[in-house]
């Protein structure tokens, strides 16, 4: 059965606390990544020691490490640029460690250029007042150019193809999934940097660049319903391979040009028709709540990450969960 799951640091705080509350028992690692100057060996974030602290500190509070979704720097490697074999090396250790510790999935992904999740506002009204989030590809049209400058389809293509070749073999033989995250949104290019995880097709050609049972999908349903009509079967689709690993449990309105982001039982997508799929599929992972509006009263985190709208998308998730594994 799919298991739900939250994401956020491995310290306690109130968070934690009401999502173990409403019967959450995994987590997504929030795990800070990026190594502060001068840490070497095992102070650096994805060393052994550093993970298995935080794998502990999970524990303590009650939770299982079920994904990592941070990323160490990764910017060279995605703009293939020169220091990117140090990045690929860094993040092999981190595979490796968490091979070492039982956690058994990471979500990286491949935005390249600086370019990466892109709202235009974080401020739209939704119902009752809530706030939400939203992109207007219009507003980028005067944007200026991303970091590096350009960077064509090819190139991407080719970046990842050397980035997914050194890793995969490292996560085969250290019993980690790859879940890869799709571009948000799922456009390209924005800002001259062309961006490839961004269809139905294009996923299949990752998954068939480097063939590996590792090599999967991060099945974030925000950007995959903005790249289909039939959500349910894409998950059917990608199911039947098992290549998905992970999941974003969200909704959006619109198009992949200009759409907001929804309460979860507001959006475009059949969410019980979602649930469903990953019944049938026999998809035993995680997923979690995503991109939820910002309520009344809650000023506790970022948008897109406020905390009642989670408690609220988790108890909506249970019944989703209860009508499709009941049947």
């Amino acid at each position: 059965m799919i298991q739900i799951a939250e994401v956020f640091g491995p310290e306690p705080s109130p968070l934690s606390r009401l999502v173990k509350q409403c019967g959450v028992n995994h987590v997504v690692g929030g795990i800070g990544l990026h190594p502060q100057p001068n840490q070497t060996g095992d102070q650096l974030p994805w060393s052994y020691m550093s993970l298995m602290r935080a794998k502990n500190a999970y524990q303590n509070m009650g939770f299982e490490l079920a994904v990592i979704e941070s990323r160490p720097p990764m910017e060279k490697t995605k703009a293939g640029l020169t220091g990117r074999d140090e990045e690929i090396e860094n993040v092999c250790n981190m595979i490796r460690n968490m091979g070492r510790l039982g956690i058994p999935v990471w979500c990286p992904e491949f935005m390249s250029g600086g370019v990466g999740v892109l709202r235009t506002s974080v401020t739209i009204p939704a119902r009752g007042g809530a706030l939400t989030t939203g992109y207007d590809h219009e507003n980028m049209q005067n944007a200026p150019p991303a970091k590096y400058g350009e960077i064509s389809e090819d190139q991407v293509w080719d970046n990842l193809k050397y980035f997914l070749e050194r890793v995969v073999p490292v996560a085969e033989e250290a019993g980690v999934k790859l879940a890869m995250h799709p571009d948000d949104p799922p456009l390209s290019p924005i800002r001259g940097v062309h961006r490839v995880m961004s269809s139905v097709d294009n996923y299949q050609k990752m998954l068939d660049l480097v063939p590996s049972p590792v090599n999967g999908i991060a099945l974030c349903q925000g950007n995959f319903t903005l790249m289909t009509d039939d959500l349910p079967g894409v998950i059917r689709h990608f199911g039947e391979q098992k290549k998905i690993f992970f999941v974003h449990f969200r909704d959006v309105r619109g198009t992949p040009e200009q759409f907001v982001e929804t309460f979860h039982e507001e959006g475009k997508t059949d969410m019980l028709a979602c649930m469903k799929a990953y019944r049938d599929i026999d998809f035993d992972g995680v997923l979690r709540p995503d991109h939820v509006p910002t309520m009344e009263g809650d000023e506790s985190g970022e948008p897109m990450y406020t905390s009642i709208g989670r408690l609220f998308a988790i108890g909506y998730i249970k019944g989703l969960q209860e009508a499709a594994y009941s049947e």
